[in-house]
């Protein structure tokens, strides 16, 4: 299994003054390349908590640990001094950062001047790569640790989805090899989820480990009549097989759906 955990980085974030946009596209855009999201953690731009949660995260292993926000020129701007604590790791003023800062500048035909703010993203962990922002003047910072690797993005969605498309998805793609998805929804009416739970539990126990997501979603109720979605997933390396596992669970959904006088809606 391919892991990934994301740590997102922001009092904002739990203020809820900014909505965490990111940490669902990142989710939605490793899934579906066949990665597998652990966990999405959410904490303050403080120092020691930014410390103590990366070294939580390395302590599972993971393939790669996406870190959102906190590259900017502003003080509250902590996370690379919180990486720098938590793997030991001093930081420096990085000369090929400092020259993509100076770029992202030049690009954007600003004449500036590098001050000690904008300095402030060019100083990275040493032994840490720079990678080019090419929407905004943070660099984005990636390290290893192990097997690990860890990819430090800026916070502003716009940047953040330029650098994870550009660099960490092909990476991921490669690494990952054959991967195929599959999905199908069913709009249900006169079936609740207490109705079929049990039989969706029996559905799921029968299918190849990991290569089936089953899952119900509430739609409320439309003439005191309940409506759920069944949503029916199937993944993974060989193309055959998840059409298979998808026909097999549709057949059997089907089935139950008569057996219970529900109504398809839509599909």
């Amino acid at each position: 299994m391919y892991i990934v955990e994301i740590l997102c980085i922001g009092n904002e974030l739990l203020s809820g003054i900014t909505l965490n946009t990111n940490a669902h596209w990142i989710s939605k855009k490793i899934t579906k390349i066949g990665g597998y999201i652990r966990r999405v953690i959410v904490i303050r731009d403080d120092l020691d908590e930014i410390k103590l949660t990366l070294r939580d995260s390395l302590s599972r292993k993971p393939n790669w640990i996406i870190v959102c926000g906190g590259l900017g020129p502003t003080y509250d701007d902590k996370t690379l001094l919180g990486v720098g604590k938590s793997l030991k790791k001093r930081l420096i003023l990085n000369k090929i950062a400092l020259g993509l800062v100076k770029k992202s500048y030049k690009d954007r035909h600003q004449n500036v001047k590098i001050n000690n703010a904008r300095l402030k993203m060019a100083i990275i962990p040493k032994g840490s790569t720079p990678i080019q922002n090419p929407v905004g003047n943070a660099p984005a910072v990636l390290l290893t640790v192990d097997k690990t690797r860890i990819i430090c993005l800026p916070g502003v969605p716009n940047e953040m989805k330029a650098i994870v498309r550009k660099n960490i998805i092909p990476q991921i793609k490669r690494e990952i090899g054959n991967f195929t998805i599959r999905e199908i929804n069913y709009y249900v009416q006169g079936i609740s989820e207490a109705m079929i739970s049990s039989r969706l539990t029996k559905i799921v126990a029968s299918a190849p480990r990991d290569r089936l997501y089953l899952k119900t979603h509430p739609q409320g109720y439309i003439d005191n009549i309940p409506t759920i979605r069944i949503q029916v997933v199937s993944k993974g390396d060989k193309i055959e097989e998840v059409k298979h596992i998808v026909d097999k669970v549709s057949k059997q959904l089907l089935a139950e759906i008569r057996k219970n006088n529900g109504k398809i809606l839509k599909k």
